[in-house]
């Protein structure tokens, strides 16, 4: 077998991906920070006990279907409570290479298809030790795709009939075929270990740097320091974390002092933050792949010509301008710029009116009405719909908003209409195309499926050679750029800021393992 044994700190042998953009969904949400009434009575004052010991972070809601259910987490609010509960068997660093987590070492054999790994020493909330059996218990259930995660397809290449434990502290997992990228799926959204056999998460029992103690689907969270944690307690006593779904409330209640922190800060309210100057900003560069998903499987979009007109109709450098106020980088239809399989050779995708309106009459689309999906839980959103539809009117198209409520978004989307926007975060390339872009996957919102691309992408995986496999990803990226309908139009920057009075948190891309580490942050 070839060992990767590492410590916590130490990455992931390989050629490692450039620093990144961002992955995961942005949250939902309805009713603002101080209109919820949550933080009534903190008489704008964020510090408890006279020691800062209360921490409170405010994020978009997703809503009353809210979970604690870590398997279920699409959201950055999700994220960061699962993050605050439980803990991964492997973690990613800002350039998406991958760190031991619970994970204390792994090792392959030769043909990519059998993986040991060995735990390290740890403690649920319970008292109860973290065993190979919770490891087992709780990939098979993400790999359920009646769960819901977010990698429900990457575990779903695990044989559970074959694989088992070998002791309390050692899992073996047999794969269905060769994956040399295995590790970046111990890394996943949706893969934090549970108890054995947990079912009910209302009281929910992790692994994780916070215990619970009490949560309103849409509300707030509430946690306290877990003292045994294994890599440490946290220098909080106790962590809250409070919806406010405008942007302009997390503003707001952060200028105000009523939280310490305030998530997903767009580029009017970064410039506002400079020149407040009482305020830190945690900026990662171009973390977030902003898109605009065309339902390739429905009317019009199942037109190809179509997909391209709007590819060459928009102007993504006006777009940059206006809808991130210059904070970003324009896009080229492509997600992970700068990371392991992203084919740095192709040209930027220049807009081309001529040959979209030359696209949309021979479909005989001229004058189509089209309507986008939007929201208010990207401040880009909404002005970026209005300036592409300025654009795409030069092309002889007609797009209009339908603005969406912010709580019910992203569940909505994933079956209405024929356009929406939507942001990913930095993840390997590898596991994004896996998850968001291969035909049939449970998150593919664009409904494309090419046999082509599929099989670039299994090749890719299965081949052990570091090079080849990265060149068999970038021509599969290749492919599905002008057939896919998932036109990544920008990468915003990931804007989050704290109050004057914190330290211990650094700008890190969401998920990576050093965004939203409450559990190293300090107050006063």
């Amino acid at each position: 077998m070839t060992r990767h044994a590492r410590k916590p700190s130490e990455p992931w042998p390989g050629n490692r991906p450039e620093p990144g953009r961002r992955s995961v969904l942005a949250a939902g949400g309805a009713l603002g920070l101080a209109a919820s009434g949550l933080l009534a009575g903190c008489g704008g004052d964020t510090k408890d006990g006279g020691g800062g010991d209360r921490f409170r972070a405010a994020f978009t809601a997703g809503g009353s279907q809210e979970t604690l259910d870590p398997h279920v987490a699409p959201n950055f609010v999700d994220q960061a409570r699962a993050k605050a509960l439980y803990d991964t068997l492997a973690t990613y660093a800002d350039d998406m290479s991958v760190r031991a987590r619970l994970a204390e070492s792994w090792e392959s054999d030769t043909s990519g298809t059998r993986w040991r790994i060995r735990l390290r020493k740890a403690e649920f909330h319970d008292g109860k030790p973290v065993t190979a059996k919770d490891v087992l218990h709780s990939y098979r259930r993400a790999a359920d795709p009646a769960t819901g995660s977010p990698s429900q397809v990457l575990l779903s290449a695990i044989d559970f009939d074959a694989s088992r434990a070998d002791g309390e502290r050692s899992v073996l997992f047999v794969l269905k075929a060769p994956n040399f990228e295995f590790p970046t799926v111990l890394a996943g959204p949706g893969t934090e270990i549970i108890p054995d056999g947990t079912k009910d998460f209302r009281e929910p029992i992790g692994s994780g740097p916070f215990t619970y103690v009490s949560f309103t689907p849409g509300g707030t969270a509430r946690y306290r320091r877990w003292a045994d944690h294994w890599d440490g307690a946290p220098h909080i006593a106790e962590l809250e974390i409070v919806p406010a779904n405008e942007e302009s409330a997390r503003l707001n209640a952060l200028l105000s002092g009523q939280v310490h922190y305030a998530a997903d800060m767009a580029g009017a309210s970064v410039e506002r933050l400079k020149k407040e100057g009482s305020t830190r900003l945690l900026t990662a560069r171009r973390a977030t792949a902003q898109q605009l998903l065309l339902r390739t499987g429905r009317k019009p979009f199942d037109d190809p010509r179509l997909v391209r007109a709007v590819q060459l109709g928009i102007d993504r450098e006006a777009l940059v301008r206006v809808a991130l106020a210059g904070h970003g980088e324009a896009g080229n239809d492509l997600f992970g710029m700068g990371l392991r399989g992203y084919p740095e050779d192709l040209e930027p995708r220049e807009r081309d009116v001529d040959e979209a309106r030359k696209l949309v009459a021979e479909a005989g689309a001229e004058g189509l009405a089209v309507t986008v999906e939007t929201s208010s839980v990207d401040a880009a959103w909404e002005p970026a719909a209005e300036l592409m539809g300025r654009q795409l009117r030069e092309v002889g198209l007609r797009l209009t908003a339908n603005t969406r409520a912010s709580s019910t978004y992203f569940s909505e989307i994933k079956t209405k209409g024929v356009a929406a926007f939507n942001t990913t975060s930095t993840l390997p390339v590898s596991d994004f195309l896996q998850q968001r872009v291969r035909g049939g996957a449970a998150r593919n919102q664009t409904q494309y499926a090419s046999e082509e691309f599929d099989a670039l992408l299994d090749r890719a995986r299965t081949t052990r050679g570091e090079q080849e496999r990265l060149g068999l990803l970038a021509r599969a990226q290749k492919i599905a750029r002008d057939g896919s309908g998932l036109l990544v139009w920008a990468f915003s920057d990931a804007n989050d800021a704290v109050g004057p009075s914190v330290s211990g948190l650094r700008a890190a891309p969401p998920n990576s393992h050093d965004w939203a580490r409450f559990d190293r942050v300090r107050v006063g």
